[in-house]
């Protein structure tokens, strides 16, 4: 099978005729093209050009192609994604785009997904604290491709809105792109998920110049990562800002040919190279001072070291969020067992890892430690304190209802927000309380009619769904995890949860079910 042929864009800002009108003339002279991605800012930034939008979102005009954006932000924004996250075609887990119109999908937040063959991933919009509901991306769609980067499947590409700090060469900023700053436009953030992501391409906008940056290296894989940076559309200095591709899916490729390396290959711009410290300059150094810049909640490279000893090193992300972490003793961050507790208590990480968190007020979690000996309560003045700051309670201004999909008598069934797979869903007591363990066993009959009605509408898909909760001590409100897999890998469930388990250290034992 022959490899997919893509287009990528740079900013559109709205100049819809005339970035089709010429996708329709490539496509027809070196097509047919499988899709278009649009990185950079999709909306007009002008009231002039909003009819021209509404062309096509009302079906006036027609998308040649298939094409996908992640700069959602600009003038009209607001009223095509609200109407967009409305429509009933769009509920629910959709990594692969809400549709806007025929042809045009909206990559919101961030995810992953395959397309003819391809494996993408992207992350929409500009940093921000200030929690707007479209154009910024959030703490957890960060969070979300951190996780993503600990799978193995090979990512073939990524798609952001800004550029990555760093990535320009010296010789390129003085030479090829004399007066662009490689900090203006460009975000760190970007830089870290790159590095730790470590995609075979990966394409930017916002700087509004085209920049075809050599190859460069990853560090603990093989193979090499491409960056182009695209230009606006229709811009003045008739720059490129369309490009055609043809990878062939990694998923497809030898490892031989994964790992080819081109002469012009160059180090990773990302790597963090310590330089050497004087020792008068060590004995006035604080052994927790780390740099803002080194900060990341990962661990990306075997190069970076630990900062110290004791309370001056960074928490791991992957085991304080989760409990475990796939590089064990390897990894140069800590795993405090104290710290994973009061992430389970919805302590912010940001607060416990660095001491402050700079979302500030539009943060969801905890700003304080919970004292360990705090006991859940089923006193009412102390559950309706729980109620106003916790995320699962339906009365919690936290809780995020657009996810939801039903609600019982005692449970109710929602979307996972940061999911593990598609069609990922929790089931949730509505009353505040650590684990389901500790209910009452009248209310058991109906939990189980919500995991049957999800393993009916699983099988009938073709899939099995797996049930696990996590329940601990210091626990705050329980939610039964729902998991569908493919029905050829449900027998091999208990041996993976087994496996997993031995490598951890542990031993799961076998109780009986409760009914259903």
């Amino acid at each position: 099978m022959a490899p997919p042929r893509i287009l990528l864009c740079g900013d559109v800002l709205g100049r819809l005729n005339q970035l089709f009108k010429r996708v329709s003339s490539v496509n027809k002279s070196t097509g047919p093209f499988d899709a278009l991605f649009c990185v950079g800012q999709f909306f007009p930034d002008s009231a002039d050009r909003l009819e021209e939008l509404s062309d096509y979102v009302d079906g006036r005009s027609k998308v040649p192609i298939p094409t996908y954006f992640v700069g959602d932000y600009g003038v009209g924004a607001p009223k095509v994604l609200s109407a967009a996250s409305r429509n009933p075609d769009n509920q629910g887990f959709k990594m692969d785009g809400l549709k806007i119109c025929e042809n045009l999908y909206w990559l919101k937040g961030s995810g992953k997904f395959k397309l003819h063959g391809l494996c993408v991933v992207y992350l929409s919009g500009r940093q921000s604290s200030s929690g707007q509901p479209f154009g910024t991306y959030t703490q957890d769609d960060i969070d979300a491709l951190r996780a993503l980067a600990e799978e193995s499947d090979l990512v073939d590409l990524f798609l952001t809105n800004e550029w990555p700090s760093g990535v320009l060469n010296r010789a390129d900023t003085s030479e090829v792109l004399p007066g662009i700053s490689d900090s203006f436009g460009s975000d760190p953030v970007v830089s870290e998920l790159v590095a730790e992501i470590k995609p075979r391409y990966h394409f930017a906008g916002t700087k509004g110049v085209f920049y075809a940056r050599e190859p460069y290296s990853n560090s603990e894989v093989q193979h090499v990562t491409r960056f182009l940076g695209l230009a606006s559309v229709g811009n003045k200095d008739k720059q490129k800002f369309i490009h055609a591709i043809s990878p062939t899916p990694a998923s497809s490729m030898s490892a031989s040919e994964i790992c080819v390396k081109p002469p012009n290959t160059t180090l990773s711009p990302y790597t963090v190279v310590e330089k050497p410290v004087h020792p008068k300059e060590a004995e006035k150094r604080p052994n927790n001072s780390v740099s803002d810049t080194q900060y990341w909640r990962y661990d990306v490279s075997n190069k970076r070291q630990k900062q110290g000893d004791g309370d001056g090193e960074k928490l791991c992300f992957k085991f304080t969020s989760s409990g475990s972490c796939s590089r064990g003793e390897k990894c140069n961050f800590r795993h405090d067992m104290d710290a994973r507790e009061q992430c389970l208590r919805g302590v912010c990480f940001d607060f416990i890892n660095k001491g402050k968190c700079e979302r500030g007020p539009v943060c969801n979690f905890k700003h304080n430690l919970v004292d360990e000996g705090e006991k859940f309560s089923h006193r009412r003045n102390r559950s309706e304190n729980r109620s106003k700051e916790c995320w699962f309670c339906l009365s919690s201004p936290n809780v995020e209802s657009h996810l939801i999909l039903t609600v019982g008598e005692n449970y109710y069934c929602a979307l996972a927000k940061g999911p593990l797979v598609q069609d990922h869903v929790l089931i949730i007591p509505i009353e505040h309380c650590p684990n389901t363990l500790s209910l009452d066993p009248e209310l058991e009959s109906e939990l189980g009619r919500f995991r049957n009605a999800l393993k009916m509408y699983f099988k009938d898909l073709g899939k099995e769904v797996v049930f696990y909760e996590w329940v601990s001590r210091h626990g705050t409100h329980a939610n039964l995890q729902a998991v569908p897999i493919p029905l050829s890998k449900a027998s091999a469930v208990q041996e993976a949860f087994t496996s997993a388990a031995e490598k951890l250290g542990c031993k799961f034992e076998s109780f009986n079910s409760i009914a259903c």
